[in-house]
């Protein structure tokens, strides 16, 4: 149910105050710093209304009001999603966005080293997984008179290596020439279509062929890229997590890749930009932080995540606006890989 205006007013001073100072904010500050033109006593009332409905809670009894979980969707559903990026930061991100693109993992986390800087938080990017991997390229590079390195291009720019063990000596010009052929037989192919058209094949084309395939399968089982993180130290330097004996626990949960699964699974119905507060998250080790996030990429294609992972306190308009730009441009550069 929407507050009354002035309730709403108030609500939104208070979270911004704490989002900017993260201090309690106490009733005089409203009026004096705000210029809301009521007396301290009306304003005492609407944060004593604003506390029985669940929206502000005080730490003491004498300290001023700071936001719930409650109180930072209703901010967040207030904002909405179409907050815009100042241009000089539109500017800075696209600049980056259009540089390094043939490394697509390394620009991936410079990308994220930018968005960290801008969010003054955690970041939190995959890879684009295609729905099913495809072959680009494979070369084989002799290591040994027995051994050689298989490394695998996909369509959506991730290489993949294996060390092979052959049963005889195979010599680089042998190497080549197999990579070539198996280059031009299966170029295009998923792990499935490889498997169905192995009839025929020398004993060392066969034995790539079933590396690659494999190495596919594993890729295509993955529900999301190896998640990679940005800015861990600007997370824990907030005020929050000065000596917070939580914080191993939030760094074991981050450290693996089920929580992003687990998230993404309760809001995989939705679209666009996706705000997990507080105890909406399923990752009770993670219910003092918040999740801004969306996914990227070309429809039913390939997808990848991006997210800022902050406190509750976090700058909600600079995640959301920075990410529905962002979001846009890895997409548009994603389409050029598949």
């Amino acid at each position: 149910m929407p507050l009354r205006e002035r309730r709403e007013t108030v609500l939104r001073v208070i979270i911004e105050d704490y989002i900017t100072r993260a201090a309690p904010v106490a009733s005089s500050a409203i009026v004096e710093k705000h210029g809301l033109k009521v007396s301290p006593a009306t304003i005492r009332n609407d944060i004593a209304y604003l506390e029985r409905e669940g929206y502000v809670a005080h730490p003491h009894r004498s300290a001023g009001s700071i936001p719930t979980d409650r109180a930072y969707r209703y901010y967040v559903e207030l904002i909405g999603e179409e907050i815009e990026l100042p241009r000089i930061e539109r500017h800075l991100i696209h600049q980056i966005s259009q540089e390094g693109k043939e490394e697509l993992e390394q620009w991936l986390k410079t990308v994220a080293a930018l968005l960290a800087r801008l969010v003054h938080n955690l970041v939190v990017i995959t890879s684009p997984k295609a729905v099913r991997c495809r072959v680009k390229h494979l070369d084989l590079v002799a290591l040994q008179d027995f051994m050689a390195l298989l490394i695998v291009v996909l369509y959506e720019a991730k290489v993949r290596r294996q060390i092979l063990s052959f049963g005889r000596k195979v010599n680089q010009e042998e190497l080549t020439r197999l990579a070539n052929k198996l280059t031009s037989t299966y170029g295009g192919m998923t792990s499935t279509e490889i498997l169905a058209k192995k009839e025929g094949l020398s004993s060392e084309e066969g034995q790539v062929s079933e590396s690659l395939s494999e190495i596919m399968a594993a890729e295509d089982k993955l529900e999301y890229s190896e998640p990679y993180l940005e800015g861990l130290r600007l997370l824990l330097s907030q005020p929050e997590f000065t000596n917070n004996a939580r914080v191993l626990g939030i760094l074991e949960v981050l450290e693996g890749n089920d929580w992003l699964r687990n998230v993404f699974c309760q809001e995989s119905g939705r679209t666009g930009v996706k705000v997990v507060i507080g105890e909406e998250n399923p990752e009770p080790a993670l219910q003092e932080l918040s999740l801004v996030a969306s996914q990227y990429g070309v429809l039913n294609k390939a997808s990848g995540i991006v997210g800022v992972i902050g406190p509750k306190r976090m700058d909600y308009a600079k995640a959301i606006s920075s990410l529905n730009f962002l979001s846009v441009l890895l997409s548009n550069s994603v389409a050029e890989y598949i």
